[in-house]
């Protein structure tokens, strides 16, 4: 029996233990013990999550590949395929920001490439504690610094995404990257071995000792001890990264390949297992074969070393001359390390002796399965209730009070431009980039056609905390309007899921909760989840983040041309306000900032409504009706308005109908100013156009009513005919354009 000081290290229950015996007949030796260990890991097998996960509508005319292989894919026309997925880096990018960030998005652009497309994309969503607080600055830093440095150099755009701050993620921050990439539909590669016989390939860069044990720390809460698990971390290396992607696609141009694997989380071992598991074979290798960059590398530091840019490769007998030859030709190692076999096992020699036998399945099907207690948690009830009156401001309206507040929201980390940010990626690399990032979803053209692809993540995490379902449904209906708001009609979507320990009933009730949410708003408005990632045991000494369901949704624009942004274009458009505001302000910017809680029920979200909202601006946009289209989320109409105004600095002139939400007039402003209600799109449309939109929102059964005009330097919002908000964009936009890059003029914390 293996000491329980050793099985507590690697992560394995005593019941865990026992099925291992039961599998292998026998006691498992260390490397076996290793080898479950990652592969029944929580990051690897899904254990507490794939009950809840099996929920979720993962069909439709438009999937050409769903879960279960490296990205999801649909069908764009053309005989074209969109490929991608969304994965989560946020252990390692706590313990070491750079590498950390780097790494994920190496990994994320292997799973792309490795289903025989060529990325041309990448997103990211980033969650930090308070952008005041201690380390937030050197973790913010690093983490941007690593997601450039890697997609900068092999040549990736990052065209858009998300960053928030919150105190809740100081001690765990997200880091959740995106990437797409084309192919063709036929041409699409399969992570399978099959064919008893065929060589594996071990291609890439050389295995060192970095990244031991990184699905495992992946799956384990933090502590006071977290920085000692430095050696989990990765090393990345994007130079490596190009030529890997490069020679893969050539191989997959040839007739010599049978399937193909990133080796990511578990490295070595996850890819020999699944892919045999996938192709209902086994793979044996020998560890002896397998290009190392240390010296004295035991077989079980080799089968879990998760050393950046490697791939596992199943050719064809008689091909192999072919495959090594195209690896030469790009300066990197092509090493015969083993073969399929029938007998479904794992076999593991070094030089000739076997180290370790397992059963595939046993690693991948049989993997435990966990459906986990769930409970409610006590404190939701409170934090749920909302006394408007209570809180703490005038009870008249003041012009310069609401100006005040407006500069304040605008100034708001979370709320203020992120050109600090997206500034020091290449947003223009590969030629594609049709809508500028900060300008509203990232939008790429489809090289050799006229059609472009529109793609945003998004997810309130406040939404999620107060209400977990609603918030969820939410993160779709706001990732597939920005997507319908570039004018692109949402096809697909994938979710990055993150949450504290799934053992405690609280944050499993939050789970399973958010994934019932997610799969109801997909299957009404008709977004299939084609894949994704589940990231947990997001805490740190016992406190978790709020929960963070972030999604990505990817939607297709026949003619790149037509694909808007959010900003007013020029003067003298009429400003056409799509959807109804009910005052909603529980969840909101405006009290987490100006009143510092978060409590009371998100908004309200009609699916019907949203679908109905969507396809009437993907329509408007496509016979050019409208010029500029934001919806209306984080901060509520006055944000999305003051947003719209700036970089072109075109000023704005707008009536808005009040809201009775209190028997405060200054509560009332503020729901009719900075309450968040859904399925709302700031529109401009040329005065001649107006007639049509109208008609078109009233056909559809879209409430549209004309809310004002653009032009000037003012921003101005009269509400019921009397002025609440009145400020020179350029005054405006200050405190928006500098929040987070005044806070790096001093030395990072």
């Amino acid at each position: 029996m293996i000491d329980a000081t050793v099985l507590e290290r690697h992560g394995v229950t005593p019941d865990e233990y026992h099925r291992i015996v039961g599998f292998l007949g026998r006691e498992p030796n260390i490397t076996e013990l290793g080898i479950f260990s990652v592969m029944w890991s929580e990051h690897c097998s899904y254990k507490s999550s794939r009950v809840h996960l099996r929920t979720l509508p993962t069909e439709g005319p438009q999937v050409v590949q769903g879960p279960g292989e490296n990205a999801g894919a649909v069908d764009i026309g053309n005989g074209l395929a969109a490929v991608f997925k969304i994965e989560s880096h946020n252990h390692p990018s706590f313990i070491e920001p750079y590498q950390g960030a780097a790494t994920g998005v190496g990994g994320i652009i292997r799973d792309i490439f490795t289903m025989g497309a060529r990325p041309i994309g990448l997103l990211n969503s980033l969650r930090f504690g308070a952008l005041d607080a201690p380390g937030t600055k050197r973790l913010l830093e690093g983490v941007v610094a690593g997601i450039a440095g890697y997609g900068n150099s092999i040549g990736i755009p990052t065209v858009g995404g998300e960053v928030a701050f919150d105190p809740c993620y100081a001690g765990n921050p997200l880091v959740n990257v995106f990437c797409i990439g084309i192919a063709k539909t036929s041409d699409i590669i399969k992570g399978v071995a099959s064919g008893v016989g065929n060589p594996v390939y071990y291609v890439g860069a050389k295995t060192g000792r970095d990244g031991i044990h990184g699905a495992t720390m992946a799956s384990a809460e933090f502590d006071e001890r977290s920085a000692e698990k430095r050696p989990a971390v990765q090393v990345g290396d994007p130079f490596m990264e190009k030529l890997l992607l490069e020679a893969c696609l050539e191989v997959m141009q040839t007739d010599a390949l049978i399937g193909i694997q990133d080796m990511g989380a578990a490295g070595l071992t996850c890819s020999t297992t699944e892919m045999g598991s996938r192709g209902g074979a086994g793979v044996e290798i020998d560890v002896s074969h397998v290009p190392q960059r240390e010296t004295g590398m035991t077989p079980y530091e080799i089968m879990l070393s998760e050393s950046q840019e490697r791939m596992l490769l199943v050719v064809k007998k008689g091909c192999e001359a072919e495959v090594e030859r195209i690896f030469e030709k790009w300066d990197l190692h092509a090493v015969r390390i083993g073969e399929v076999t029938a007998d479904g096992m794992l076999r593991v020699k070094e030089r000739g002796a076997v180290v370790a036998e397992i059963p595939n399945r046993a690693l991948t099907d049989e993997a435990p399965v966990y459906r986990r207690p769930t409970e409610r948690p006590a404190s939701l009830e409170t934090a749920q209730t909302l006394d408007l009156e209570a809180l703490p401001i005038a009870s008249a309206p003041d012009v310069a009070t609401t100006n005040r507040v407006l500069l304040l929201i605008l100034g708001s980390p979370s709320i203020a431009s992120k050109r600090w940010i997206y500034r020091q990626y290449d947003h223009m690399v590969q030629t594609n980039t049709v809508v500028l990032p900060g300008m509203g979803a990232g939008v790429l053209r489809v090289k050799g056609t006229d059609a472009a692809l529109a793609m945003s993540v998004d997810c309130n995490s406040r939404y999620c905390y107060l209400d977990p379902r609603l918030g969820a449904m939410h993160a779709l209906a706001e990732a597939a309007r920005n997507v319908a708001c570039a004018g692109a009609r949402p096809l697909g979507a994938t979710n990055c899921l993150n949450f504290g320990n799934p053992e405690k009933p609280a944050i499993m009730w939050q789970f399973a909760q958010a994934v019932e949410g997610l799969g109801s708003a997909c299957r009404a408005l008709s977004i299939p989840i084609t894949g994704g990632n589940v990231s947990l045991y997001n805490e740190t000494d016992g406190k978790a983040i709020f929960p963070t369901p972030v999604v990505g949704v990817v939607g297709l624009l026949p003619h790149a041309d037509r694909a808007l942004g959010r900003r007013f274009v020029g003067p003298d458009d009429a400003i056409v306000l799509l959807g109804e505001g009910h005052g909603e302000l529980g969840g909101s910017e405006y009290l987490a900032t100006v009143h510092g809680i978060v409590k009371g029920t998100p908004p309200s979200l009609d699916l019907d409504k949203e679908r109905a909202l969507q396809t009437l601006i993907v329509g408007l946009a496509d016979s050019r009706l409208v010029r500029s289209a934001h919806d209306c989320s984080d901060g509520g109409l006055a944000v999305a308005l003051a947003e719209c105004c700036f970089d072109a600095r075109v000023g704005a002139d707008v009536q808005i109908d009040g809201v009775r939400v209190s028997s405060r007039d200054t509560i009332n402003d503020a729901g009719a100013l900075f309450g968040e209600s859904a399925s709302r799109i700031v529109v401009s449309a040329r005065a001649s156009d107006v007639p049509a939109v109208l008609a078109r929102a009233t056909a559809a059964g879209v409430p549209a009513r004309v809310i004002g005009n653009t032009g000037g330097g003012r921003l101005r919002i009269a509400i019921g005919g009397r002025t609440a908000v009145d400020l020179q964009v350029e005054e405006a936009e200050r405190p928006w354009a500098s929040a987070i890059a005044d806070r790096f003029t001093q030395r990072v914390a």
